[in-house]
């Protein structure tokens, strides 16, 4: 599958590249950002994947976070891609911020208009692998996931359907359990319709209870003074009694003062780049 390089910056003695291209599973073009550390000039290296937030394209993370300089020291592959589809012409999709275009809520559609093209799941866990593998020298058995706020709902489900896939993950500020929360209830029952147990199968607090897989080190991060914790948005209890009771190591760390914003992310995308190096280097 053919990309188009959009940019290219050097940085931390890596590069970091925005690409484009058709994508299969959403049908229509697609960017998503890729840094390669110095290592990725002499072998293949361990792929990072960050998935972020509502309203968010694949520019957010690169320049807001400063995650640069950790993984180009410790070697590590981070691709971002885009939150949804983009200019599919449906109707309603640019109506509203929290649902169709810059929220694709890393679910497969199941309902008109969406299903066609609001296919995120797919693309981020079959899709975009596919295409890295194929194009960059990455190590595929040594993958991990994380993400921030419905992009660490991303990559909590992603990591949590796909036992073994990934060698860790961890979020920022994530929607734990969108089956009771308003963004989820509004993205899940537009794409996915009015039955409340297909929606589960998106939903981590719910993934976690049948969670069959090999042992997973999960890392979150939730700002103390967060507006949407506060509102209900995010719901990190359910997720932590879930995880207790199947005895599933989950660090929460519960950050004084933070907000939701990308200064929060930028205090501690380190510990997070640590976290997944120790898995990924091991």
């Amino acid at each position: 599958m053919a990309l188009k390089q959009i940019s290219s910056n050097k940085c931390f003695g890596g590069l970091q590249k925005v690409f484009e291209h058709d994508s299969v599973e959403l049908s229509c073009k697609m960017k998503f950002a890729v840094y390669l550390p110095p290592k990725a000039e002499t072998g293949k290296c361990p792929a990072l994947y960050w998935l972020s937030g509502l309203t968010c394209t694949e520019q957010n993370f690169i320049s807001k976070s400063g995650y640069h300089q950790a993984a180009s020291e410790h070697g590590l592959v981070v691709i971002a891609p885009d939150t949804s589809p983009r200019g599919c012409n449906i109707k309603g999709e640019d109506e509203s911020w929290d649902f169709g275009t810059g929220a694709g809520f890393y679910v497969d559609a199941t309902e008109d208009p969406w299903k066609t093209n609001y296919r995120m799941y797919s693309y981020v866990t079959e899709e975009l692998p596919q295409l890295i593998n194929a194009n960059f020298p990455v190590d595929p058995q040594r993958t991990s996931i994380f993400g921030h706020s419905m992009g660490g709902h991303g990559a909590l489900i992603c990591a949590l359907k796909n036992p073994g896939k990934y060698k860790s993950v961890s979020a920022f500020a994530p929607i734990c359990n969108p089956v009771l929360c308003p963004w989820g209830k509004k993205a899940f029952s537009g794409y996915l319709g009015p039955d409340q147990s297909k929606w589960k199968a998106y939903d981590a607090t719910h993934l976690v209870k049948s969670y069959p897989g090999s042992q997973l080190d999960i890392l979150i991060d939730q700002g103390k003074d967060d507006q949407f914790l506060l509102d209900g948005q995010l719901l990190p209890d359910n997720f932590i009694a879930a995880c207790t009771e199947k005895k599933i190591p989950v660090v929460f760390r519960l950050q004084e003062g933070y907000d939701h914003s990308y200064y929060f992310i930028a205090t501690f995308i380190t510990d997070h780049i640590r976290h997944h190096a120790k898995y990924l280097n091991a």
